[in-house]
């Protein structure tokens, strides 16, 4: 099944660069997504300055019809302050993915800041999510041998809600793909084929903290202690890299999860790469289960306004709103970044049945 063309609608682009607005001078792109305590819909779309220095921002949607069309500025969620978010020359606060994380009853954002050394991630919370509360870097024990300390790392975002950590023990769980050295798209980018995936370096994966610590310090919420390798790449569209891509979201017995992969397939350099979007269904009570993967893309850069921006051939989710508010809680509109320029939304009708034969992931395998 060609899941693009049987699950996708694209709806357009929904914001970009406000001529004159020196925040925007160089895009509006991946958003986060996340409904308010009153219902209405914000996107915290990265903005960025000259030098690529960037600011997330603070946008409510407007609807027509039950359909987006347009947003409403409404300021700055977050710009380089901390010394994490700084470096010499510039800063920033980059690719926001918003959660309401129920146990703990409040918004968190995870984002990255892109700081001295390197782009890492960082958490923020908020009651209103107007004012954000920074709560420092994310921190990772070590996963047997595999050591996430000092290892570029960006793409993550929270689960909702409680889930069972590798223990069975209640833990919140993130999602996140370290950048560890040498598995950078351009490093992989028209490497011979078939390669041999390095499936400690080039997965996605999950990682937890207690709920109980997170709730009784949300600064422990930065602290991720246990780890699970969740997927890594296995079609051809993503043999470049996988990544994160939107939080996950809860529809009936899963959770959906809109991810990117990275391809270079009519590549003849390594600038040449395409960003494209998957699916993952997880199983709501075992995460760690993976119920459905997409063989294919679910969103390609195909429109004009995806093949060309700042960073060609992208297409690139990062924000989902569950479409209860209409009463089509299987559809699932999807924020993502248009060529590291716009921002655009598509919606995604979940079918009653997926095809077979898609899911999980090989201990180990060729791309």
């Amino acid at each position: 099944m060609r899941a693009e063309l049987a699950m996708v609608k694209r709806l357009g682009a929904i914001m970009e660069p406000e001529t004159g607005n020196v925040f925007e001078a160089e895009g509006v792109l991946n958003p986060g997504a996340v409904r308010g305590p009153s219902g209405d819909l914000y996107l915290f779309p990265r903005l960025v300055a000259r030098g690529n220095y960037s600011r997330i921002g603070i946008a409510r949607v407007r609807f027509r019809d039950g359909e987006p069309v347009g947003v409403e500025r409404l300021g700055i969620a977050l710009q380089p302050e901390a010394d994490y978010e700084l470096h010499a020359g510039g800063g920033g606060c980059e690719d926001p993915r918003v959660t309401y994380v129920a146990p703990l009853g409040c918004y968190a954002m995870s984002y990255t800041a892109f700081g001295a050394g390197g782009p890492h991630i960082a958490l923020a919370v908020s009651e209103d999510l107007r004012s954000w509360r920074r709560l420092g870097l994310a921190t990772f024990a070590p996963a047997g041998a595999v050591d996430f300390s000092g290892v570029d790392n960006k793409d993550a975002s929270l689960f909702p809600d409680v889930v069972p950590d590798p223990c069975g023990e209640p833990a919140l769980a993130l999602i996140h793909r370290p950048l560890f050295r040498g598995t950078l798209p351009e490093q992989l980018a028209c490497s011979p084929r078939p390669r041999r995936v390095d499936l400690a370096r080039e997965s996605i994966w999950l990682s937890y903290v207690s709920v109980e610590d997170a709730r009784r310090d949300l600064r422990l919420l930065c602290d991720f202690t246990s780890h699970h390798r969740l997927v890594s790449p296995v079609s051809p569209w993503e043999r470049v890299k996988v990544g994160g891509g939107a939080p996950p979201v809860r529809v009936e017995e899963s959770y959906v999860v809109v991810y990117h992969g990275v391809s270079d397939q009519q590549a003849t350099r390594a600038s040449e790469v395409s960003y494209a979007a998957g699916l993952l269904l997880l199983d709501a009570e075992n995460p760690r289960r993976i119920a459905y993967r997409s063989k294919e893309p679910i969103l390609t850069a195909r429109m004009p306004e995806e093949r060309r921006g700042i960073v060609p051939n992208v297409v690139f989710p990062t924000g989902v709103d569950v479409r209860t508010d209409i009463g089509r809680p299987r559809r699932v509109d999807i924020y993502y970044g248009m060529a590291d320029f716009r921002i655009g939304v598509a919606a995604l009708e979940l079918p009653e049945q997926l095809p077979s034969g898609a899911s999980g992931d090989p201990v180990a395998g060729c791309v």
